[in-house]
């Protein structure tokens, strides 16, 4: 089989499925029912492998659809198909079979919404209005319109088996998404994976496998965490056995889970008294549209001889930071290591009212046509940049450490590596206390409630989310922090899951 690197993985979305997982997939089609089992991501044939380790009397016949030409070669080259199937070089979301499946397994391609193509965007919108009635919010990825098309393409009684990022849940698609299956199909099983039991180790996401059948709605489905890799997970599939040390296995509502995020552990429905738009406000960090050319060294500043009037000290990086505070003294060992901790901040001002040397600076973006790229081409004029006030805190929201809360006493801008958060008091009192209560393990807690979850237990919070972090009533209380505003959040049910 080809070997691709790794950029090329990404483009195309792939990333091998793990024989046991794919043999914990094939176990839900095993009842006897199912004649033909169609994947639309056959890939090198994972879950043909494990179908015919399965499937001893080889019942169920199969059929693969892939768009890469090279790996479906690679596994007819290794025999891993034979008579039973039949694999066609076919695009799934342009091109899907004109007839419905009695089962429809898969791991689907995971490619970002960025990497898609405005004519793929418009084809993906397409098939969400096509089978759901309403368009997804276009940070989806393909991923998502992957399990929406395989679900219009099953038969009544029909099963899927599918295995997705955690994003699935936890996205701003997730809320209509999930309102549209819990109520047209019934959710049977969702398995997630504690980090030690990762089916991807080397990938950034968390893995959720979905288990869903085109019958009517129950009120209850199984919902299991595997704390680590075994032969559990197989036997509880094939119903062998009845316990599981590895495995734990939660009867859970519906209802609940929709409310809360599959992804997630069972919670009550709460009412939160509080949440963090009660206290302060936030707005992402600056998007320049081009760090390499507006964020610059102290040293760059100096050779360039821009005026210190239009630069703005700056933090991009998350690991820039490496304490719950930033200080003067940290901004000058980042410049002393050679980071850029100064932000070109130009106004709407015309290119010929500027110093010489900063107009021979805009003439080198502009010889490396940085004025037509996607967010730069925005502005008027191409070079003004985004403004922001110095925030109190700055909100790391993912990084390889944990999501923390920064005191800025450095008075930084922050680029899109942060969130600013500005409490919405200047009160010294009420910033200290705020503080406090951002910093509480209870609050900190709660970021998993709002955010979506990567590997290694990595957490990403948007803005909006963010803003709607619950925070204990009994840290208020103990802080002794007055909201600023709460008649419209008092007394109002949190929806946390899909904020």
């Amino acid at each position: 089989m080809s070997k691709k690197n790794r950029e090329e993985l990404r483009e195309l979305g792939q990333f091998w499925t793990p024989k046991w997982i794919a043999e914990v997939m094939v176990a839900y089609f095993l009842d006897g029912k199912q004649k033909e089992l169609f994947d639309p991501a056959v890939g090198a044939g994972a879950f043909y492998v494990a179908l015919k380790e399965l499937d001893k009397k080889r019942q169920i016949k199969f059929y693969g659809t892939d768009i890469d030409q090279d790996v479906v070669n690679g596994a007819f080259k290794d025999k891993i198909f034979d008579g039973r199937s039949l694999i066609e070089i076919r695009d799934f979301i342009k091109e899907p079979p004109a007839k419905k499946f009695p089962a429809i397994i898969a791991n689907p391609p995971y490619i970002r919404h960025h990497r898609l193509s405005a004519n793929t965007k418009k084809l993906l919108r397409q098939i969400s209005y096509k089978y759901a009635g309403f368009d997804i919010d276009g940070r989806a990825g393909i991923h998502i319109y992957f399990l929406i098309q395989s679900l219009g393409l099953l038969e009544n009684g029909g099963k899927l088996s599918f295995i997705m990022p955690s994003d699935t849940c936890e996205g701003v698609f997730a809320k209509k998404l999930w309102n549209w299956i819990g109520n047209n199909y019934c959710i049977e099983r969702v398995i997630t994976f504690e980090s030690d039991a990762t089916p991807f180790p080397n990938i950034d996401t968390n893995a959720m496998i979905f288990f869903i059948s085109k019958n009517p709605k129950q009120p209850v489905f199984e919902w299991v965490r595997v704390k680590k890799e075994s032969d559990q997970l197989l036997g509880y599939m094939l119903n062998k056995g009845c316990v599981f040390p590895d495995l734990e296995i939660i009867e859970r509502n519906i209802e609940e889970a929709l409310f809360t995020g599959m992804s997630r552990k069972p919670t009550e429905k709460s009412q939160y008294k509080y949440r963090l738009s009660d206290f302060a406000r936030v707005i992402r960090g600056i998007a320049s549209g081009a760090n390499d050319y507006f964020f610059i060294t102290k040293q760059m500043s100096e050779e360039l001889e821009i005026p210190n009037k239009y630069l703005k000290l700056a933090v991009g990086r998350t690991r820039d930071v490496e304490g719950n505070t930033i200080a003067f003294s940290d901004m000058k060992k980042l410049e002393r290591k050679g980071r850029p901790t100064l932000l070109l901040s130009l106004d709407n001002q015309r290119k010929e009212d500027l110093p010489k040397s900063l107009r021979d600076y805009i003439e080198v973006g502009e010889k490396n046509n940085l004025q037509h790229k996607a967010l730069i081409s925005t502005r008027n004029p191409w070079y003004k940049m985004e403004k922001r006030e110095s925030p109190k805190f700055l909100f790391a929201y993912l990084g390889r450490r944990n999501a923390r809360f920064v005191m800025n006493q450095a008075g930084v801008i922050p680029l899109t590596g942060f969130l600013c958060v500005y409490p919405l008091s200047d009160d010294k009192k009420f910033i200290a206390k705020l503080w406090q209560i951002l910093n509480d393990p209870k609050t900190i807690s709660n970021l998993k409630l709002v955010g979506k979850s990567y590997g290694s237990g990595a957490v990403k919070v948007e803005p909006r989310s963010l803003a709607n972090l619950p925070i204990p009533e009994e840290v208020v209380m103990r802080v002794g922090i007055e909201p600023i505003c709460t008649k419209e959040h008092q007394n109002t049910l949190f929806e946390f899951a899909y904020s």
